[in-house]
């Protein structure tokens, strides 16, 4: 099923981006690249801050998010309470990123993952639907965050 995706990266994760682009649209999704479209050094917090913006205005369904190890613009995506972004290195972790904790947005290391690991992450993430019910409580505290207390 086509997903409508939108990915973003910093300059050490530029030729993966281009190759996961290629790929995705090849599969059929309709993929919105935020850039940046040089190698020249930017900032990872600023994409990650605008692929977090294209998801929770609603533009995007999913997001991909890459950077060098993957850390840093995870952390920026995750700052924004509309998304759910899990750093990601195999198919497991993709897998249980949606079925457990509805992830809306995949991050990933360029300089930590290789292509085809990236790719079988993302065919995990993308087709692994939320698995519900025990873990909706959980999704749910993620979007309004309060302090936990022990039972009485």
């Amino acid at each position: 099923m086509p997903h409508s995706i939108a990915i973003a990266s910093d300059h050490a994760a530029i030729e993966l981006k281009a190759t996961l682009v290629a790929w995705l649209e090849e599969q059929g999704h309709d993929v919105t690249d935020l850039g940046p479209h040089s190698s020249q050094s930017v900032d990872y917090p600023d994409y990650g801050y605008a692929l977090a913006e294209a998801i929770a205005a609603g533009d995007e369904q999913f997001g991909v998010a890459l950077c060098g190890s993957g850390i840093g613009i995870s952390i920026a995506v995750n700052r924004n309470p509309a998304c759910r972004c899990a750093l990601v290195s195999d198919n497991l972790s993709a897998r249980l990123s949606r079925e457990h904790n509805d992830a809306n947005v995949i991050a990933m290391g360029a300089r930590l993952i290789g292509v085809e690991t990236a790719k079988d992450c993302l065919d995990a993430f993308l087709s692994t639907e939320f698995g519900g019910d025990r873990h909706q409580r959980r999704v749910d505290k993620l979007a309004n965050p309060a302090p936990a207390r022990e039972p009485a």
